[in-house]
């Protein structure tokens, strides 16, 4: 048995995955959306940003808003 992960691009699938359920052709799990939610964050982000003073960061913050200007 093989396990793949289909993209549903169009709700009009779902009846046609359904059916061939019923033919015991393919098992359909539905993926808890739960599991994505408790993505750590910290850990995956951690250190992708170095400390700065708070000088810096306001000059930076000044020179992208007057970028946009």
């Amino acid at each position: 048995m093989q396990t793949i992960t289909v993209d549903i691009i169009n709700e009009r699938v779902l009846p046609l995955l359904k059916n061939l359920e019923g033919l015991k052709l393919i098992r359909i799990r539905k993926s808890n959306i739960l599991a994505n939610d408790s993505i750590n964050f910290v850990a995956k982000y951690k250190g992708a940003m170095r400390k700065q003073p708070i000088e810096e960061v306001d000059n930076q913050l000044k020179e992208l808003r007057n970028s946009w200007e």
